[in-house]
C-alpha cells in the first residue's frame, strides 16, 4: 500500500466591472471580456422583473450581440425572486435551455437580474457540463454590492437557505449602474444593508463614511449609492480573494456576520421575509450581543442601530420570538445549522469594535434572549 499527495495550484480569474450602459455599442467592457474569452456561443436569460422594468432591453442586446463574434442563442425571460430558489424548477428550466441551444464549455450564460435569481442560473450553469462560463450582471442593490459579486451558487432545500449549491467562479460580474435606480424605493435601500455589514467587520473608514451620509443613501441619492454599491462589493471580493479561504474550507465565515440568525428568519417565514430585512435584523441582535457579551464596547450598538434606522431597515421581528416544542426560541437553531453548513466547530464572528471582527465558538441563549427583548422594546 501507498499514498501519495499532490498540490494541484489552481488560480482563477474573478473580473468585476463598474460601469454604465454596457450593452451600448460604445461601452467596450462586455466586448473585450467576450473576445478575451474566445467564446462560441451566447444565450441570455433576463428576469422577468427586469424584462418589466426594461421593455427594450431585449431588443438592445440583440443588437448588441449582433455586432460580436458569437452566435447568440436566444434571449429568454424567466420568473425570479426568492420563489426561484425554493425548489430545482428554474434550474432545470436553464439546464433545458443549455441543452437545447447546444451550449458548450467554452459557451456563456448572461444572467442578468437579482441575488435568487443570479443565484438559481448560476448553480444551473455550474453545474451543466461541469461548468459553463456565466456572466452575471445584477441588477439590485443586494446583488450588486454583495452576492452578485461572489463565487457561490445556490438554491434552498430541507427547509434551509442554500442547501444545494456549489463555488463558482462567475467568468465576470458586471455592474451596470442603470439598473440600481429602476428598483423600487425599498429594495433599493434594504439592499445597503450588506454594506453596512462589510464595513462594520473589514472597514472602520467605510463605516464612518455610511455614518455620514446615511441620510444621502436614505433618500437614494446617486452618487451617494453608487459609490456605496462599488466600495462594498470591492471589500467582498478582495476578501474572498485574498482572505486566504475563497471556498469556506474553514470553518470561519467573516462575510456573514449577522447571517446565522438572519437565513434562520427567512426559513422561520417561509422567505417572506426578505433576505435584507433579515440580515438587517442579523445585525442587530449580533452587535448588541457582542456588546452584551462584553466583546465590544458599548459605542457600536447605539452606531449601527442609528444606521439602521436611518436606512428605514427593521431590527426586529416576531420570528425572534417563535418557539419550539420544548420552549425553546425557534431562531436558535440556526446555530446549529451555520455550523453544520460550514462543518467544524461552531464559529460565529462577533464585534469587537467597528471594522474589526472576532470568531466565537458558543453563544449564550440568555444574552440571545436579552437582545430580542431589547430589539423588541426599539421597535415598539
Amino acid at each position: 500500500m501507498s499514498r501519495h499527495d499532490f498540490q494541484i495550484p489552481v488560480t482563477f480569474k474573478h473580473r468585476v466591472v463598474f460601469t454604465r450602459n454596457v450593452f451600448s455599442p460604445e461601452n467596450p467592457e462586455l466586448r473585450e471580456i467576450l473576445e478575451e474569452g474566445g467564446g462560441r456561443r451566447a444565450l441570455v436569460l433576463i428576469e422577468a422583473a427586469v424584462a418589466t422594468a426594461w421593455p427594450h432591453l431585449a431588443l438592445e442586446i440583440e443588437a448588441y450581440l449582433a455586432t460580436l463574434d458569437l452566435e447568440p442563442r436566444g434571449i429568454h425571460v424567466l420568473p425570479g425572486g426568492e420563489a426561484v430558489k425554493t425548489d430545482d424548477s428554474c434550474v432545470r428550466e436553464v439546464w433545458n435551455l443549455i441543452d437545447a441551444t447546444h451550449l458548450d464549455r467554452h459557451s456563456y450564460v448572461l444572467a442578468i437580474g437579482g441575488g435568487a435569481f443570479l443565484d438559481a442560473v448560476g448553480y444551473a450553469a455550474a453545474t451543466a457540463h461541469r461548468g459553463v462560463r456565466l456572466v452575471r450582471f445584477p441588477t439590485t442593490t443586494l446583488a450588486q454590492d454583495d452576492s452578485g459579486v461572489g463565487v457561490k451558487c445556490a438554491i434552498n432545500a430541507f427547509g434551509k437557505k442554500n442547501w444545494v449549491g456549489a463555488f463558482a467562479v462567475p467568468f465576470a460580474v458586471i455592474n451596470d449602474f442603470r439598473f440600481l435606480h429602476s428598483q423600487d424605493e425599498r429594495t433599493c435601500r434594504a439592499g445597503l444593508v450588506e454594506a453596512v455589514k462589510v464595513a462594520m467587520v473589514k472597514d472602520r473608514e467605510f463605516f464612518d463614511w455610511i455614518e455620514d451620509h446615511v441620510d444621502s443613501l436614505a433618500a437614494l441619492e446617486p452618487e451617494a449609492v453608487e459609490f456605496c454599491v462599488e466600495k462594498s462589493a470591492l471589500l467582498h471580493v478582495r476578501h474572498i480573494a485574498e482572505g486566504g479561504d475563497p471556498f469556506e474550507n474553514g470553518s470561519s465565515r467573516p462575510l456573514d456576520f449577522g447571517h446565522w440568525a438572519a437565513h434562520k428568519l427567512e426559513a422561520l417565514t417561509s422567505y417572506r421575509l426578505s433576505h435584507a430585512e433579515a440580515v438587517s435584523i442579523g445585525l442587530a441582535l449580533d452587535t448588541l450581543y457582542s456588546t452584551r457579551a462584553g466583546l465590544a464596547s458599548a459605542d457600536p450598538a447605539q452606531r449601527v442601530l442609528r444606521i439602521l434606522a436611518g436606512l428605514k431597515l427593521a431590527v426586529y421581528h416576531p420570528a425572534l420570538d417563535w418557539l419550539d416544542e420544548t420552549g425553546h426560541r425557534r431562531v436558535l437553531g440556526g446555530l446549529d445549522e451555520f455550523r453544520e453548513h460550514l462543518g467544524g466547530e461552531l464559529t460565529v464572528l462577533m464585534l469587537k469594535e467597528i471594522g474589526v471582527g472576532m470568531d466565537v465558538h458558543w453563544i449564550d441563549p440568555e444574552i440571545v434572549g436579552a437582545c430580542i427583548d431589547e430589539l423588541r422594546g426599539i421597535s415598539s
